[in-house]
């Protein structure tokens, strides 16, 4: 598999971004689990215009396709959790710090892609200074345990959906072909089960908040989209790591329209992971 190019890096670091701005507009609402849900419908409803024009992915990939489907179930409902929890800027960069450790220590078992010296260097840095921002304030663990817990099995949960979908997709023949129809399939199991809790109230907050659920839908399947067809490009595990360049842009997002505490600490954790991306590329 060869390294990171920079068109691969670019395109990577232009995901990350959607991929905090949906985050982002996801902790902002008024009601995490609906507007999860929300998110989730629009997403198939997003990439339904494109089924006929792109081919069934090959057989291999399918088995692949219906475990990423139930582990995603977990994930948004691990995702709800968190962000109920807890700050943006705790929950996100905490689950998004530990995946790539995760990813490539069973990556290098499972799928036998071991990362190189600089690699690992670059993997290092960026989840460590990923984790730090998590923990701005020295207490933040403590005062918010629910939302480490909730943060850490989210990580598991990314770790183990990124590893099945990035060989998923190398087995597709075309990304193109798996994300439009594992997007579309993943609309339909999570947003089925929040409709038979809250029915009555997710009709009426999605009638509501439509437009809201239409980007943030948009945002996340170009995100992951693009993070799929890195992957068949270059190491998983370098990916999942640059993808996480996304909590540098939560972490201003947050700043920025949630009001949250943004210093000196979250500055040096961003300092790290831009180490860890020229580390990446060395």
């Amino acid at each position: 598999m060869p390294e990171l190019s920079p068109g691969v890096t670019l395109a990577v670091l232009g995901a990350a971004l959607l991929h905090a701005a949906w985050n982002a507009m996801l902790k902002g609402g008024r009601d995490t689990t609906l507007d999860m849900a929300i998110v989730v419908a629009c997403s198939g409803l997003v990439v339904l215009p494109l089924l006929p024009f792109v081919p069934l992915p090959a057989p291999a990939s399918w088995p692949y396709i219906g475990v990423s489907l139930v582990i995603h179930i977990g994930y948004y409902s691990a995702l709800v959790g968190t962000y109920r929890a807890g700050d943006l800027s705790h929950g996100y960069p905490l689950m998004r710090g530990v995946a790539p450790l995760l990813v490539a220590g069973f990556g290098a078992v499972v799928l036998g892609e071991l990362p190189g010296g600089w690699m690992w260097l670059g993997i290092l840095l960026i989840s460590g200074g990923v984790i730090g921002i998590a923990f701005v304030g020295g207490a933040s663990f403590l005062h918010n345990r629910r939302a480490t817990a909730w943060a850490l099995a989210n990580a598991a949960l990314i770790a183990a959906y990124t590893l099945v979908d990035g060989t998923g997709v190398r087995l597709a023949g075309s990304t193109a072909s798996y994300a439009v129809w594992m997007f579309f399939l993943d609309g339909f199991p999570y947003v089925l089960i929040v409709t038979w809790l809250r029915r009555t109230e997710f009709l009426r907050y999605a009638r509501d908040h439509w437009q809201r659920g239409l980007a943030g839908g948009t945002l996340s399947v170009a995100a992951y989209a693009i993070a799929l067809w890195a992957m068949t490009r270059a190491p998983i595990a370098a990916v999942a790591a640059l993808r996480e360049t996304s909590v540098i842009f939560a972490a201003i997002l947050g700043a920025w329209l949630l009001k949250e505490p943004f210093g000196r600490a979250r500055l040096a954790g961003a300092a790290a992971v831009l180490c860890g991306v020229i580390a990446l590329k060395s």
